[in-house]
């Protein structure tokens, strides 16, 4: 058997790059959302930052769930998109929405009734608590919008539409922005509402979100040519198609996102938990605005893999899967220089932070510049490539057993019982991006993740 190439084709990357830019747009307005708040409530008080910050500790879970439900179409969406059989995906697209739906319903539900109890398991500040649950109570009317969204999205994710994703975030910022300028502070003659205005702002603007997903699939997207009936009215054995390869993928980000959640009752346990709160915050916003690039590539190479494997044309992924890896290495350099370059400049747009907590986010952020090296590698070939081709069980066991079974316990053991600093606890919540790498690397370069988890047209017309 002849060495693999790497991919020459010119056409290759010109899609690529187009995919990854559009997405990287998509992710840093998603993340200029996050900041725009992040930044609007750290000029109002530290502890409205931190008690805003356990919140999106629930949200992250929830957008951990979503991500998970929506990747569930986009690996069959984008199979299928190879094999010219778009018939199918609307089918699959039902299935996911009423998977999405119960979940977010779930959690608002269980937000909305109890936000003391569940975000007292995060941080035992009294003063953060109530900014919290003022906060909580509000945003959580978000989540059933935010899952709609997200979904639908996908949708035209896996048949390489992208750039609805970003003019809708776009829309999203402005909104938000303009919003809390007015509803936190009370300018204009508006209410002076503080952590309420930014929750009420953040609705306001994921309505807005989901009114032009809406629109656009309405009006301008016909080749799905979704429509209520078609999403309501679905051939439910999809639905066992559908479960059989985003189950796994669903187990992986809930993993993930309740795995955030300890990490975050972890620090928000130790002794200054207002400072160390505050700085992980800080630390992880600045790690995800300069990693959109990243995330960008993972989700391109999904798409790309997913579509090739559903060409059947399997000499083709394999040499995109060389290529990919290395593209992957030279980003999570590139990525991980520029999060250490801002480690300091970007106390400048926190002048209320207290010197303990500047501090620390200097050292988490450094953390964060080391790591994300394996992040940018590890993610974009474990959830990106192996995911999209087919092996939706791989990434679930390998997450579980290095968060859980290593990063989790050693963080914990480091924080109450050996008592050691909140640098050590942070690093340890952060390992498991290199301790995954090698076996990423094993796996990816076995190519026995190339599966082929769609119908033939026959069985699809059957169905």
């Amino acid at each position: 058997m002849t060495q693999q190439k790497l991919v020459h084709d010119r056409h290759f990357y010109k899609i690529f790059t187009g995919l990854v830019l559009s997405l990287a747009l998509q992710n840093l307005l998603t993340y200029s959302v996050n900041l725009a708040d992040n930044l609007m409530i750290g000029a109002y008080s530290q502890n409205a930052l931190s008690g805003i910050s356990l919140c999106n500790q629930i949200q992250f879970l929830l957008q951990m769930m979503v991500v998970g439900v929506g990747e569930g179409v986009v690996v069959l969406g984008s199979q299928y998109w190879g094999k010219r059989q778009l018939e199918p995906i609307p089918h699959i697209i039902g299935s996911a929405l009423r998977f999405g739906v119960g979940m977010s319903a779930v959690l608002f539900i269980a937000a909305l009734l109890f936000p003391s109890q569940i975000l007292g398991l995060l941080n035992n500040d009294a003063d953060v608590l109530a900014e919290g649950v003022a906060y909580l109570r509000i945003i959580c009317f978000t989540y059933v919008v935010f899952a709609l969204t997200n979904m639908l999205t996908a949708s035209l994710r896996s048949i390489g539409i992208v750039k609805i994703g970003y003019i809708v975030t776009a829309s999203t910022l402005c909104i938000n922005i303009v919003l809390n300028s007015l509803l936190i502070y009370g300018r204009f003659g508006f209410p002076g509402l503080g952590v309420r205005g930014a929750a009420i702002a953040t609705l306001v603007s994921r309505i807005v979100e989901l009114l032009i997903v809406i629109y656009y699939l309405k009006y301008h997207e016909h080749r799905l040519n979704l429509n209520v009936r078609k999403l309501v009215r679905i051939d439910t054995s999809y639905i066992h198609d559908y479960m059989k390869v985003s189950l796994p993928v669903l187990v992986t980000q809930a993993i993930w996102g309740i795995a955030q959640m300890i990490q975050t009752g972890i620090l928000g346990n130790m002794d200054g938990s207002a400072d160390v709160v505050a700085a992980n915050s800080i630390a992880v916003l600045v790690y995800q605005i300069i990693s959109v690039v990243g995330y960008g590539a993972a989700s391109a190479a999904a798409i790309m893999t997913g579509k090739r494997v559903g060409e059947g044309d399997l000499e083709r992924v394999k040499q995109s899967t060389r290529t990919f890896q290395l593209i992957f290495v030279g980003l999570g350099l590139v990525t991980g220089a520029l999060i250490f370059a801002a480690s300091k400049p970007v106390l400048l747009l926190y002048p209320k932070l207290t010197a303990g907590a500047a501090s620390l986010t200097t050292q988490f952020t450094t953390i964060l510049a080391i790591t994300t090296v394996g992040t940018c590698y590890q993610m974009a070939a474990d959830n990106g490539m192996v995911r999209a081709g087919g092996d939706t069980k791989f990434p679930m066991w390998n997450n579980m057993v290095f968060m859980f079974g290593v990063c989790l316990p050693m963080a914990a053991l480091s924080a109450f019982v050996w008592k050691l600093s909140p640098v050590v606890v942070f690093f340890w919540l952060k390992a498991d991006q290199l301790l995954k790498c090698p076996v990423i690397c094993w796996r990816g370069n076995s190519y026995k993740w190339i599966k082929n988890v769609t119908r033939d047209s026959q069985t699809a017309e059957k169905a």
